[in-house]
């Protein structure tokens, strides 16, 4: 894999996290109470295809990073292990909460009634995601591999991923900002992630393009 090609493919893969995110999250807030199988389901299908891209996100970003700057490739290294067990732990909170809406006789809430997912989605995931931050915006600043808005916009959503881990001594009510499940520590910090990919995914795939139009000869890192 060239680096104009990684440039590509983790801007896509970028793009299309974001825009699957961008389609679930509002699925949340469209009833007020328990909401019908197909509401919870259609949207935690949509999360397993972000995540799957997301997968493929953090792959091509530690093979850029790798392509750009072989003395960094720890970092991208860094950043790919805790997006894929990010990944990994929300598969599995959405595996328990689609377990529990097939199996119930009635319609219910899985973000109250999964008691399991409280702290996967929240504290747990969101020191994930601050990690994966964190090592995305060193490796952005070290590498100069983008602008410097998306190191610098990196390191501010994982400080504010770090504030919402101790949400799990807040309680277990969705309906509260900041609680275990609340609906700041999980749903609004999806919306900020899903953006921040997109914003990071387009500046990705762009700079592939005029990388590609630069160049007139095939760079070391292309053979």
């Amino acid at each position: 894999m060239n680096e104009t090609f990684a440039r590509r493919l983790t801007g896509l893969a970028g793009i299309a996290t974001a825009a699957a995110l961008i389609i679930e999250v509002p699925l949340y807030f469209i009833y007020s109470g328990p909401p019908p199988d197909s509401n919870v389901l259609a949207r935690l299908l949509i999360a397993i295809v972000a995540l799957a891209f997301l997968i493929v996100f953090v792959t091509a970003f530690r093979e850029l990073v790798k392509r750009v700057n072989p003395a960094y490739e720890w970092v991208g290294t860094t950043a790919f292990a805790t997006g894929l067990v990010y990944a990994a732990v929300t598969l599995v909170s959405s595996g328990l909460e689609a377990g529990a809406v097939i199996a119930a006789d009635r319609s219910i809430d899985p973000t109250i009634t999964v008691s399991g997912t409280y702290i996967l989605y929240g504290s747990i995931g969101r020191l994930l995601l601050a990690l994966f931050l964190a090592a995305v915006g060193y490796a952005i600043s070290r590498t100069n591999l983008l602008p410097p808005w998306t190191g610098r916009s990196a390191y501010v959503l994982a400080g504010v991923n770090l504030l919402f881990v101790p949400s799990l001594f807040f309680g277990n009510n969705p309906a509260n900002f900041y609680a275990a499940n609340g609906w700041g520590t999980t749903a609004l910090m999806g919306a900020i992630l899903s953006y921040w990919l997109l914003a990071l995914g387009i500046s990705t795939y762009r700079s592939g393009a005029r990388r590609t139009a630069a160049a007139g000869v095939p760079q070391p890192a292309d053979r």
